[in-house]
């Protein structure tokens, strides 16, 4: 039974309210994580908490559950000779590191004359998560 210090092995995937895969183990090794460890989404943790192995369970959770709303103030805007000519497209999606050098992804919101507006929210910010997670393994 998953309870917290078991790792589990899960096979999971995750689908938006348009019904597109965002994720997927399918085709790959089975994601293994350390339950009550903050792996995971916590409400996603907490929903697979008693299950067994071979159990199959539908999770939704809201972008609060998730990786929270949208926040307006992690959209920054940038020279537009910051970014590469190649990648001044809405939606392209770039690597940006801070002076610390921790990276992170952020995607190309709006292009204007002088400058770029990027989106530094996390890609599935405000959107409603849809699993579908079966436990493979626990120990």
């Amino acid at each position: 039974m998953v309870k917290d210090g078991s790792k589990v092995g899960i096979e999971y995937t995750l689908k938006l309210d348009d019904g597109s895969i965002a994720d997927t183990s399918e085709g790959s090794a089975p994601l293994v994580y350390q339950q009550g460890a903050g792996q995971m989404l916590p409400a996603l943790e907490q929903s697979l908490a008693g299950l067994a192995v071979g159990d199959e369970k539908k999770v939704t959770l809201s972008p609060e559950q998730g990786y929270g709303p949208i926040q307006e103030e992690l959209y920054q805007s940038v020279g537009i000779e910051e970014i590469p000519d190649d990648a001044r497209t809405v939606g392209t999606l770039l690597v940006a590191q801070d002076a610390r050098g921790n990276q992170r992804r952020v995607q190309v919101r709006e292009v204007r004359d002088e400058e770029i507006v990027l989106d530094l929210n996390h890609p599935l910010a405000g959107k409603t998560l849809f699993f579908e997670v079966k436990i493979v393994s626990i120990d």
